[in-house]
């Protein structure tokens, strides 16, 4: 955890697996990050399969946060749109290991949400995030 950002974890609850529940983080700019996809620089897909496009997915988050300056550490929110969920938990150790590689053991406060279709065809995960980069 960045020394900007605290987890917020209230008295009693359960330990959250992968994600954290709240996250409050001092001032610095907001940094919005939307719509990607597991395509590459040139909107292109290697692959059809789950894992390697949130692969792609979670770099290019990473690829538009490090234009503001910012890093994996600085990310508060995340929010997964994907629209194949039994395809979604067969993969959670492999995910798992792909988000360790790019994020280390930060967590942030994330939603997996579960869609019927996403507008960029064959993607089948989209990421969005939150991060305040310090001053």
């Amino acid at each position: 955890m960045s020394a900007s950002m605290a987890v917020l974890h209230p008295p009693g609850w359960a330990p959250p697996i992968g994600y954290a529940n709240g996250i409050v983080a001092a001032p610095g700019r907001l940094v919005f990050v939307a719509g990607q996809v597991g395509w590459d620089a040139r909107q292109h897909f290697a692959s059809e399969a789950l894992a390697p496009q949130f692969a792609q997915a979670l770099d290019n988050v990473l690829a538009v946060l490090a234009q503001a300056g910012g890093r994996p550490e600085h990310i508060c929110r995340m929010t997964a749109y994907c629209c194949d969920k039994p395809a979604y938990l067969a993969a959670r150790r492999e995910l798992g290991a792909i988000w360790r590689v790019r994020m280390g053991d930060h967590y942030p406060a994330m939603s997996m949400i579960f869609v019927a279709d996403l507008l960029d065809g064959p993607a089948k995960i989209e990421l969005e995030a939150t991060a305040v980069v310090p001053d």
